[in-house]
C-alpha cells in the first residue's frame, strides 16, 4: 500500500522553495474520507462476487481446465487482497493501532494479492491462446492436473517474491501527528531500493501482464475471425467478450502505473521541487491506486459470469444443494444457453463428412 503523506525515500522530504517539510494535511484529511467510502464499496461488491466464483469453481460437479483453476485462483486472491482493505481504511482514518507484526502482515499479504492477480490475467490469456493454436480445450487429465498444480505454484512463489520487500521494510512509523503502517528502507540505500522496487512492479504486475494479454487476445480474436462454420453474431460475441478484457486491464491498471512510473523517475532524478505538485501526485496516487483495486470487483464477470459457461454452473451447483437438502427441482431445460465455438483452421474444408471426431479447438463464451 502506498504511503501517501510525507515524501522523500523514508516519506520525508525538504523543498528548497519552503524551506521545511511539505505539510501533508489536506492529502491526509481527502485521504480519511476518499479512502473508506471507496474500500468499503469495494469490499461488498468484491466479495459478494468472488465468493461466489469459489463457491462454482471449487464445486466437485465441475471438469476444470487450466483457466478454471486459473480463474478460483485469481478469485481465492482478490478476496485475500479485499480483506486488507479494512486495515488500510482504518490507517487512513485513525493511524495504524495494531502493531508491527500486522502492519508487516497486511502489506505483505496486499503486495502479494495484487501481483498474484496480474499474474494470474496473463496465465488465463496464455491458456486461451493455447487452447486455440493447439487444439488443447478441455486438458483435464492428470498431466494436466500436475500442469496447473505447477503453473498456480509457480505464480503463487513469484508473487510471494514481489511481497517480500513489504514483509522486510514495512513498520509502524510514529510521527508528532499520526502512526502509519508504510515501508522505511535503511537511510544509506533509500534511494536506489524505492526506485528498483517501483520500477520492478510497473513491470511485472503491468507491462508483462499486459502484453501476454495483448499477444495473445490478437493472435485468438484473429483465431476467432478466422472461424469456418461459426455464426457472425457469435464471433462478434466472442471478440467484445476479449475487447472487454484488455479495455477494462488497461482503464483499472494504466493510471496507477503512470503514476507508479512517474514515481520512480521523481526519486532518482528529483523532479518534484514544489510541495503543492508533491501534494497533487498524492492525492493521484489515491484515485489511480483505489481504481486499479476496482479490477479484484470486476474480475468476476469479465472471467466468470460474461466470459464462460458460468451461470450454466451456478445451476448446476444450485440442484446439487437442493438434491443434498432433499428437494429435486425441475430440469431447466435453458442450462445449455452457453455459446461453443469450434473453431477450424480456415484452410480445413466445410464439407458434410466433417465429424465431431475432427480436431477442432473450442473456445466458451
Amino acid at each position: 500500500m502506498e504511503d501517501y503523506y510525507e515524501d522523500d525515500y523514508n516519506n520525508t522530504y525538504d523543498y528548497a522553495d519552503y524551506h521545511s517539510v511539505c505539510d501533508k494535511e489536506a492529502v491526509r484529511s481527502f485521504a480519511s474520507i476518499f479512502l473508506p467510502v471507496i474500500y468499503a464499496l469495494a469490499l461488498v461488491v468484491g466479495l459478494a462476487g468472488n465468493a461466489l466464483v469459489v463457491v462454482v469453481y471449487a464445486s466437485p460437479l465441475r471438469r476444470r481446465t487450466l483457466t478454471d483453476v486459473c480463474i478460483l485462483n485469481l478469485a481465492i486472491s482478490d478476496l485475500l487482497l479485499l480483506l486488507t482493505l479494512p486495515f488500510w481504511a482504518a490507517d487512513a482514518v485513525h493511524g495504524w493501532r495494531l502493531g508491527e507484526v500486522a502492519c508487516k502482515l497486511t502489506s505483505f499479504l496486499y503486495s502479494t494479492n495484487f501481483s498474484c492477480g496480474m499474474l494470474l490475467l496473463a496465465c488465463i490469456s496464455v491458456d486461451r491462446y493455447l487452447a486455440v493454436a493447439r487444439n488443447a480445450a478441455g486438458r483435464t487429465g492428470p498431466r494436466a492436473r500436475r500442469q496447473w498444480l505447477l503453473v498456480c505454484v509457480v505464480l503463487w512463489v513469484v508473487a510471494s517474491f514481489l511481497g517480500l520487500p513489504e514483509l522486510i521494510f514495512s513498520t509502524v512509523k510514529h510521527s508528532h501527528y499520526r502512526t502509519s503502517c508504510t515501508a522505511v528502507y535503511p537511510p544509506d540505500m533509500a534511494q536506489p531500493v524505492k526506485a528498483t522496487l517501483e520500477l520492478l512492479e510497473v513491470t511485472l504486475r503491468f507491462l508483462l501482464p499486459f502484453l501476454v494479454m495483448l499477444v495473445c487476445y490478437c493472435r485468438v480474436g484473429r483465431a476467432l475471425s478466422q472461424a469456418v462454420g461459426v455464426r457472425r453474431d457469435r464471433k462478434w460475441r466472442a471478440l467484445r467478450v476479449l475487447l472487454a478484457v484488455v479495455a477494462v486491464f488497461l482503464l483499472t491498471q494504466l493510471p496507477y502505473n503512470v503514476i507508479k512510473l512517474w514515481r520512480a523517475l521523481d526519486v532518482i532524478y528529483m523532479l518534484v521541487t514544489d510541495c503543492s505538485v508533491s501534494k497533487g501526485m498524492d492525492r493521484a496516487i489515491q484515485v489511480t491506486e483505489s481504481l486499479a483495486l476496482a479490477h479484484a470487483c470486476i474480475n468476476p464477470v469479465l472471467y466468470a459470469f460474461i466470459g464462460s459457461s458460468f451461470r450454466v454452473h451456478v445451476l448446476k451447483v444450485a440442484k446439487h444443494l437442493g438434491q443434498r437438502l432433499g428437494r429435486h427441482p425441475r430440469h431447466n431445460n435453458n442450462e445449455q444457453a452457453t455459446v461453443e465455438i469450434a473453431l477450424r483452421s480456415p484452410t480445413q474444408t466445410h464439407s458434410q463428412s466433417a465429424s465431431d471426431e475432427q480436431d477442432t479447438s473450442t473456445f466458451t463464451i
